[in-house]
């Protein structure tokens, strides 16, 4: 079946058309050449991360706005809290998106976090190998124990909320849910005869 709200298929086909059927038999071959080329890319910008930092952001439109995921890249205002300059953040591994805006104080509060706990593991190379550390550079020992970050740069982790487990009494084991609903809803759906009745009982004990 066709994606989306679109004519279903329903061919006559004429003019040879066995010889304009595509075809896909190098789909293992490009799928294995894809590996390679993320493999080469790696090793040509290593130590360096094979991707850039990402902000935290929360999904467009009323469905999706209570989920965070992964954006294009910080705002201006966001790198300018964290004192960080637009030119040196791409040098750096941060990605820039001059675009996007913040609405929401929360959000870039979290991003000026992000921000700041990815330069506090930020190892920064001499510029040669053999030159001295200038300042801001990284430790020779930290540069020879650094390894490549190959998947997402500081990925986005579900917070699971801790669950409390408590002890079965025989007060919980005696308790009828069933019971107690239908005394429920017995109970609400009779509430306005039995105010009546309760008014009527009291007027004619008034009279007597």
């Amino acid at each position: 079946m066709v994606k989306h709200n679109n004519v279903i298929p329903n061919g006559h086909f004429h003019k040879k058309w066995q010889t304009r059927v595509k075809t896909w038999f190098d789909q293992p071959m490009k799928k294995k050449a894809r590996r390679m080329r993320r493999a080469a890319k790696a090793a040509a910008v290593a130590p360096r991360p094979t991707q850039l930092l990402r902000p935290a952001v929360h999904c467009p439109t009323i469905k999706y706005n209570m989920k965070v995921r992964l954006g294009r890249g910080f705002t201006l205002a966001e790198l300018k809290e964290a004192g960080i300059s637009r030119k040196v953040a791409r040098t750096i591994g941060i990605s820039v998106d001059h675009r996007r805006t913040n609405r929401s104080l929360a959000t870039m509060q979290n991003n000026v976090a992000r921000l700041k706990e990815y330069q506090s593991k930020l190892i920064i190379f001499p510029r040669r190998s053999n030159a001295k550390p200038k300042a801001g550079d990284a430790a020779p020992g930290d540069t020879a124990a650094a390894a490549q970050v190959t998947g997402a740069v500081m990925p986005l982790t579900k917070a699971v909320p801790a669950v409390a487990f408590a002890a079965v009494t025989d007060e919980m084991k005696a308790f009828k849910a069933y019971e107690a609903l239908r005394v429920a809803r017995s109970d609400a759906r009779l509430v306005g005869i039995r105010k009546k009745q309760a008014a009527e009982k009291k007027d004619a004990e008034k009279d007597e």
